[in-house]
């Protein structure tokens, strides 16, 4: 295999550790992967952590390599988001390499993921040669270590690629979920102890999880129980068009409401509850609390306020009485080295160092679109909003995209590093079309501006 002409040396020196939630991602990709047009070497390697890399380099390879960081609960390495992505790829002549991070203490890789993902290009690179480009490319949890290697620029990456990232970080995403978890215990489970933090293990998480998941179940039956869980799905930034579902109209508040609930009912709770085990023995405690809340303040922030109100309405349910409640004993208390653990090690956008497009579908049960107005407000805060765009696919589920989507998204980010910026190059329109060309498995890319992340912290 040729060995490309090395670019300057870059400062390969890992940097604090990364990361952020998700689970397997289900693709909608129907286009048969295509084989690469010529050999592939596989390579492969383990760092001083214990954490293990892959690399696939093809015999004509273009120069470019792609760094992959996959998301939460993957212990294997991964380098590439899925299958048919991974053979196009290779195809248009990528190498394309993944580390497994160090997932022996917890599957929340804080201090593990971004160091071993520059100890993987320099792994690789010692074994192929410098690339002339090197780009990197996460997902969900990954889009996060994405996030923070595009923040530091780590390992020599030129530009980067997040998709579904949970871009919020790890303090955000215990907030919104707790609250919504609080509501439901509060309001659905009264007089029924349900633990919400401090887990001891993640069976222990699943435990509440599935009480919460029963609680959203027979609330669903009354019209009192459905206007409650909307004012929980409201807390949890969830959208109202499910997996499996066609859009409800805007006016069709019944419709929302039961979509926000076939969510809970398809296992989200069930997700999230145990993950945030993993989260907190990562960060040494609880990250999030809910001492001095005004949860009716919060709920005017939600885009679904006017849903809630309009089933409390129907219920006959005094909404003010319920808001009350919630804030009187909102007495769960966050542990501030926990916080401050979170904020150092899973948080990202306090600046770029290289160009970044993050990709999103509109209705994504478990990273929210609401993350993406979050993250973008601190890049705009760091002044490098000019390195950073966001797209979104008009489709419900996490992680959701065609093959096309993912590489015209790719290709965007490659023309912006060739051109030195970004002109129409990563719009709606433009990735459309620059998918549609690629003749493989279609692409729904759309006009799309999130609404701010219902929060009621400043973290």
């Amino acid at each position: 295999m040729a060995v490309r002409s090395r670019r300057s040396t870059r400062t390969l020196t890992a940097l604090a550790a990364v990361v952020a939630l998700s689970a397997t991602s289900a693709s909608v990709s129907t286009a048969a992967p295509r084989a690469a047009t010529g050999p592939v070497e596989r390579l492969s390697g383990t760092l001083p952590d214990g954490a293990t890399w892959i690399a696939d380099v093809p015999e004509d390879w273009n120069g470019t390599l792609i760094v992959f960081s996959h998301g939460f609960g993957v212990t294997t390495p991964q380098n590439a988001p899925g299958e048919a992505v991974r053979l196009r790829l290779l195809e248009e002549g990528y190498a394309l390499t993944g580390s497994s991070y160090d997932t022996s203490e917890t599957l929340w890789a804080l201090e593990s993921a971004e160091r071993d993902q520059v100890a993987t290009i320099r792994a690789v690179t010692e074994k192929i040669g410098e690339p002339t480009r090197t780009l990197s490319v996460g997902q969900s949890m990954g889009g996060l270590v994405n996030a923070r290697l595009a923040r530091s620029g780590a390992g020599g990456i030129d530009g980067a690629l997040g998709l579904c990232g949970l871009v919020a970080g790890a303090n955000d995403l215990h907030a919104y979920q707790l609250d919504a978890e609080y509501t439901i215990a509060r309001l659905l489970l009264p007089g029924t102890p349900v633990k919400l933090v401090g887990f001891a293990s993640e069976a222990e998480g699943a435990v509440s999880g599935r009480l919460l998941t029963d609680a959203v179940a027979a609330a669903q039956k009354t019209p009192e129980g459905r206007a409650r869980v909307a004012l929980a799905a409201a807390y949890l930034n969830l959208p109202t068009w499910a997996f499996g579902k066609n859009r409800p109209a805007p006016g069709d508040h019944e419709e929302q409401q039961a979509q926000q609930a076939s969510w809970l009912l398809q296992g989200v709770l069930n997700r999230v509850v145990p993950a945030r085990y993993h989260v907190e023995k990562a960060l040494g405690g609880n990250n999030s609390g809910n001492q001095g809340i005004d949860y009716a303040r919060v709920l005017a922030t939600s885009q679904h306020a006017p849903l809630v109100k309009a089933l409390y309405r129907k219920a006959d349910l005094d909404l003010r009485a319920d808001l009350r409640n919630l804030t009187a004993h909102a007495d769960i208390a966050a542990d501030p080295a926990a916080v401050a653990a979170g904020r150092r090690t899973s948080s990202a956008g306090q600046g770029l160092a290289v160009p970044l497009l993050n990709i999103h579908t509109t209705a994504d049960d478990l990273v929210p679109t609401e993350q993406q107005s979050r993250f973008a407000a601190r890049v705009r805060a760091s002044g490098d909003a000019a390195l950073h765009r966001q797209a979104y696919v008009e489709r419900q589920g996490h992680c959701n995209f065609t093959t096309a989507e993912t590489v015209a998204a790719l290709h965007a980010v490659e023309s912006r590093l060739d051109k030195g910026h970004w002109g129409a190059t990563a719009t709606a329109g433009a990735l459309q079309t620059a998918a549609e060309a690629l003749n493989l498995d279609g692409a729904d890319y759309v006009p799309h501006h999130p609404a701010p992340l219902t929060i009621g912290r400043r973290l």
